[in-house]
């Protein structure tokens, strides 16, 4: 039996910021000659791999192109190199690359966004000027975000089901490359349809968030970190095409019916959380152990 095995460790570049995710890729020929192809990721949240052939011989590539495969925290399985019986053994060259986020999500932009705060707490809406220091010194061309401010409440609670990626205190430590972003006071999930939310001004208590844990619409994930009342959130992804991330325009509910709009700045909105928004991506296991009570 032909053994070979590729070891690859990936960095992805995003203005500057060098974003580090170690996957490892294996290529295995099994006893007739055809490769298979595996992964391992080796970080707590889901990752997304890109893989693409420059050269082929002896195999044809079946699956879909772009090639994007959601890696889930350890071994994944990937595809097969089937080996033309009529040649020798698949020979190819490949480039990969990984993403922390979707780079091909298509993205619900009607999706209903839990307001992040208790139900029933009164926010006013108002205009984020600048994300300064969330890329490190470049800022995109173009982004997006919403902010809320509020004098009532201080707990912060997750707009809809995610992951958590990453927990920023008052400063930053260990190294730059594993990084999601640079801003401090920070929470940032990973969301089912592959975009990343992050929550700013948030601080955590580690006793009851922790990195890899999955956390559910209307579920507190932290609170105000200072006087202001402020909690800007923004939404984004990886794109494959570009270096930039593309953000996204949520939809916040805005009523105990769950209708949901673009909030407008300057504008006072009451917090509601209805159930039929709470359970949109739950199985019915977590409805039962979650909203129960409710």
């Amino acid at each position: 039996m032909i053994r070979k095995f590729l070891f690859l460790i990936v960095f992805v570049s995003i203005s500057g910021v060098s974003l580090a995710q170690y996957v490892e890729v294996q290529a295995n020929y099994n006893a007739i000659g055809d490769c298979i192809f595996s992964a391992n990721n080796n970080a707590k949240v889901p990752m997304y791999l890109h893989i693409n052939f420059a050269d082929l011989e002896n195999t044809t590539f079946n699956e879909p192109l772009p090639y994007i495969k959601k890696l889930e925290p350890g071994f994944n399985d990937l595809f097969t190199l089937q080996r033309d019986l009529d040649a020798g053994v698949p020979r190819f060259n490949y480039e990969i690359k990984t993403f922390r986020s979707n780079p091909t999500a298509n993205v619900d932009l009607n999706f209903p966004y839990l307001i992040p705060f208790r139900e029933g707490t009164t926010t006013k809406v108002f205009d984020v000027k600048s994300i300064d220091g969330f890329w490190g010194a470049e800022n995109p061309d173009s982004w997006y975000a919403t902010g809320f401010e509020t004098n009532s409440a201080k707990d912060i609670l997750a707009s809809r089901n995610g992951i958590v990626a990453e927990i920023v205190g008052e400063s930053r430590g260990g190294e730059a490359r594993y990084w999601y972003h640079t801003w401090t006071n920070s929470i940032t999930l990973f969301q089912a349809d592959g975009t990343l939310v992050c929550y700013h001004n948030v601080r955590c208590n580690p006793n009851e968030i922790a990195v890899g844990q999955k956390v559910y619409a209307g579920q507190k994930i932290g609170e105000i970190a200072d006087k202001t009342g402020k909690l800007i959130v923004l939404i984004f992804h990886d794109s494959l095409f570009n270096k930039e991330m593309s953000f996204v325009i949520p939809q916040f509910v805005v009523n105990a019916d769950g209708k949901a709009e673009i909030v407008n700045s300057a504008s006072q909105y009451q917090v509601f959380h209805p159930v039929s928004i709470q359970e949109l991506e739950m199985t019915k296991r977590e409805k039962r152990k979650y909203l129960r009570d409710k």
